[in-house]
């Protein structure tokens, strides 16, 4: 990499945060392992990415200016504190106000997953970064040359690509932005040290309890769980009903709305405006077997994600517990696993408290690097 003097204050940030960037990875280094209960290759390693090209990308990611009229940066959507996803709306509110189609799910882990999106469109980070970029709903750009173009005239953002990347362009702004997804590692839970280290004091007898529920129904059947790691996540589409409930019967002109823990609403249809169908999987490959099938969410870090499914419908763990209690919404097509179960109310809070024990240790320290701010709120802990 050459090295190059930058002197206003874009480069100076982005010096700073190379700083910081460095004391964390040292200081994770030194405390843990981020990656305790992940697959062994760390998306970083795996692609070469430098502290400056994740430097870089930090940058770019808080961005406003990436959006046609100044407005939306990537982390307006994807909110450090809130899980790195975001908990207030179902779905996300874009360029003008426009309405979003899905949930913006959580990025925390996100280098490790082979496909992305709800419909699994996009194989890379590089080329997934596009896609909202460029979309009229979200950050409304209207080509990638117009992207590049403004992106060079910010400030010294083109010496900053110079150095670390030797040019701006298509693939390098990919890149950049990609790196620091990368580095959004968030392992390291008390289910780790438990089930991956053999701790027996890392996690309550309640959470034990939640885990044997979680494989004595079958939930491990999608959100997998290998000998060496887990990403909860099976990676495959499936259908549980609630795409089909959502587009062939929906409350029209309706969204929800949390506007606290305790809170929410729905709004009318006149502030709505347009309902979106969705066909899930479908719309990518044309198969109609592929309706209203959605990739397997990861559950690391999910009492922290809040709403969930692909539509941001359910705004609790327990509101997700009860649907596939009842065996999901009956649907064409449906994933034969969609079958009832019974737990009691002391299973449910078991197996809540072992959904919560997949709340990663490296939180602070992502939102602290995230935001340099030192005073943010602590995370609750799962002892």
């Amino acid at each position: 990499m050459r090295l190059k003097l930058f002197s206003n204050r874009r480069a100076s940030h982005l010096l700073r945060s190379l700083g910081a960037l460095l004391l964390v990875l040292f200081a994770a280094t030194a405390k843990g392992r981020p990656d305790l209960g992940l697959p062994p290759v760390t998306p970083l390693s795996k692609h070469g990415d430098s502290p400056a090209a994740v430097a870089l990308g930090k940058a770019l990611f808080f961005e406003r200016k990436l959006s046609v009229n100044n407005t939306l940066s990537c982390a307006m959507c994807h909110i450090p504190e809130q899980g790195f996803a975001q908990n207030e709306l179902a779905t996300s509110v874009g360029l003008e106000g426009r309405v979003v189609k899905r949930n913006a799910p959580t990025i925390l882990n996100v280098g490790y997953l082979s496909s992305l999106f709800h419909d699994g469109r996009e194989m890379s980070l590089e080329t997934q970064v596009w896609s909202p970029l460029l979309s009229d709903r979200e950050m409304g750009n209207h080509s990638i040359g117009y992207v590049l173009e403004k992106v060079a005239t910010l400030e010294d953002y083109a010496s900053e690509f110079e150095a670390v990347y030797g040019e701006l362009n298509i693939q390098t702004l990919g890149s950049a932005l990609a790196a620091y997804q990368r580095s959004l590692v968030a392992g390291n839970s008390a289910f780790d040290a438990w089930y991956f280290e053999k701790d027996q004091h890392a996690l309550s007898e309640s959470a034990q309890k939640g885990f044997t529920l979680f494989n004595r129904h079958g939930c491990a059947s999608c959100h997998t769980i290998n000998d060496s790691y887990a990403l909860f996540t099976d990676e495959a589409f499936h259908n549980t009903g609630i795409g089909h409930e959502r587009t062939m019967s929906p409350k029209n002109g309706t969204r929800v709305v949390r506007l606290s823990e305790t809170i929410v609403i729905e709004t009318e249809e006149e502030f709505e405006g347009e309902v979106f169908n969705d066909l899930g999987r479908y719309e990518i490959t044309g198969d109609p077997a592929d309706r209203w099938r959605y990739r397997t969410p990861s559950l690391r870090n999910v009492a922290l994600t809040a709403p969930y499914m692909h539509d941001g419908s359910m705004g609790t763990l327990r509101e997700v517990i009860d649907f596939y209690m009842q065996g999901g919404f009956d649907s064409p097509d449906m994933d034969p696993r969609m079958l009832p179960f019974t737990l009691d109310e002391e299973e449910i809070s078991q197996l809540t408290a072992f959904l919560h024990s997949l709340t990663s240790r490296e939180m602070d320290r992502l939102v602290r690097e995230a935001r340099h701010d030192e005073s943010h709120q602590e995370w609750p802990r799962n002892e």
